[in-house]
């Protein structure tokens, strides 16, 4: 396996591997369509890999205890009446 370098990507681009053969997958998929590559689409995709959008991490003991609630709402609701 090629180790990723700004050498071995797409203009020396700091990208990954997975990247690298993401951007390289878009435009032998343009030339093949003898479409041009070098689009808007590339640059947003290159833009989103270089400043990815913030993660948000999630707190877990959040999240659990959001699906215990959920989980003990749905387990002991009272029967609807039904008339």
């Amino acid at each position: 396996m090629i180790e990723s370098s700004p050498q071995s990507t797409f203009h020396g681009l700091p990208l990954s591997a997975e990247q690298n053969r993401e951007i390289m997958s878009y435009i032998h998929r343009q030339q093949h369509a003898n479409k041009p590559w070098d689009t808007e689409e590339l640059h947003a995709m290159l833009a989103d890999m270089l400043d990815p959008p913030e993660k948000i991490i999630e707190d877990n003991s959040e999240l659990s205890l959001s699906v215990e609630t959920e989980h003990s709402t749905a387990t002991h609701e009272e029967p609807s009446q039904l008339s």
